[in-house]
């Protein structure tokens, strides 16, 4: 059996070589349509030019051991389940994506509130590292209660990354969903783990989950409809145009501002009927999210610019298993049907991103 092992260095250079310099900008929604199908999907900001983003489909068997911090192999384990998403480098390690049993799981930064547990070398045999809670969900585990009883069996460690301009452990937390729209987030605080339940299936980065569920006490007069007709003294005032009663919806990149503007876009879209449709919305809602390069602006620790943008949108169908992504080059959206891949190969398969914006010409000919 080939275990896959010590991939921790490169992948600090694709998961957080921006994380660092402030990249936190990522937002998740769950949506469910009419036929009981549910769809998690997500923005990706990390990177940049940095990460060579592709897609991943890792078959049942593979095997795996985790990271430890004192470099001694970590937990072994080996894939019960088939999964399918976005990977990088070439790695058979994904940052989100949905497997074979209809779960589907993403990395967000939370950065300045991650705190992972303490681990001791007697540990080794259950522990693994922050980067790889992702592949470890995915390849083991079929439900959002599944989840939460196997993450009892494991520690997650803080393990330091041998990336440019890191010297750390990368502050993750994850967010969870199932085909019946079971839905979690997992966040390491103070060296304990807490899995909130999400009952609106929104996540986005810092604070905690819970903080941001108490902060939206703070938006109860928005609504999607219009505000009436308001009477002040003699004077009639109306509203310019529709759209006034989300007035107030906070609309900058911070994670609380994107944490409320999902939680209310989510809730206010119009019910589909189907995945496919669930999962063209989720790309509608998610499009409010997108950052353009310039757009939102940093310093590197050496006062270099930083320049956020949105890497890439994906869309995880949980009920047909699909996973669909289109990204910062081309708008196309792409998918991986995983019921249709080869899920007892012998080796993971990595599928190449497009780069290239491919523009259909629909110019009549003369004379039609």
């Amino acid at each position: 059996m080939r275990y896959i092992v010590c991939w921790a260095s490169v992948l600090a250079v694709t998961l957080v070589a921006a994380a660092p310099y402030g990249a936190e900008a990522c937002t998740g929604i769950t949506l469910k349509a009419e036929d009981g199908s549910t769809v998690l999907a997500r923005t990706m900001e990390l990177g940049g030019d940095l990460v060579q983003w592709g897609l991943a489909v890792v078959p049942r068997g593979t095997a795996y051991v985790g990271t430890t911090p004192w470099g001694s192999p970590g937990v072994k384990w080996t894939a019960k389940y088939a999964f399918a998403g976005a990977n990088s480098f070439g790695l058979p390690h994904v940052a989100d994506g949905v497997n074979e049993a209809g779960l589907a799981t993403g990395v967000f930064m939370f950065a300045h509130y991650a705190e992972y547990q303490k681990v001791a070398e007697r540990d080794a045999d259950k522990t693994l590292a922050s980067f790889e809670l992702a592949t470890w969900i995915l390849s083991n585990f079929a439900t959002v209660a599944e989840v939460k009883e196997g993450l009892s069996q494991v520690k997650v460690a803080a393990v330091t990354l041998e990336a440019p301009g890191w010297g750390d452990a990368p502050p993750f937390h994850w967010i969870v969903v199932d085909e019946s729209g079971a839905a979690a987030v997992i966040e390491y605080v103070g060296g304990e783990l807490t899995v909130h339940d999400n009952p609106l299936g929104v996540i986005t980065n810092a604070p905690t989950f819970d903080w941001h569920l108490t902060n939206l006490k703070s938006y109860v007069n928005l609504s999607p409809r219009d505000v009436p007709e308001l009477e002040l003294g003699a004077l009639p005032l109306t509203q310019f145009g529709h759209g006034s009663g989300l007035r107030g919806l906070p609309g900058d990149f911070t994670p609380p501002s994107r944490f409320v503007r999902a939680a209310f876009l989510k809730s206010s879209v119009l019910p589909v009927k189907t995945a496919d449709e669930a999962v063209v919305q989720a790309f509608h809602v998610l499009n409010q999210f997108d950052i353009p390069l310039g757009v939102v602006r940093g310093a590197g620790p050496a006062g270099q610019p930083i320049y956020e943008q949105t890497d890439w949108t994906s869309a995880s169908d949980l009920k047909n298993r699909r996973y669909y992504i289109h990204t910062v080059d081309t708008r196309r959206v792409y998918m991986i049907d995983l019921m249709r891949a080869p899920l007892d190969g012998a080796a993971y398969i990595n599928v190449p991103l497009p780069t290239e914006e491919v523009f259909e010409d629909l110019t009549p000919a003369a004379g039609e």
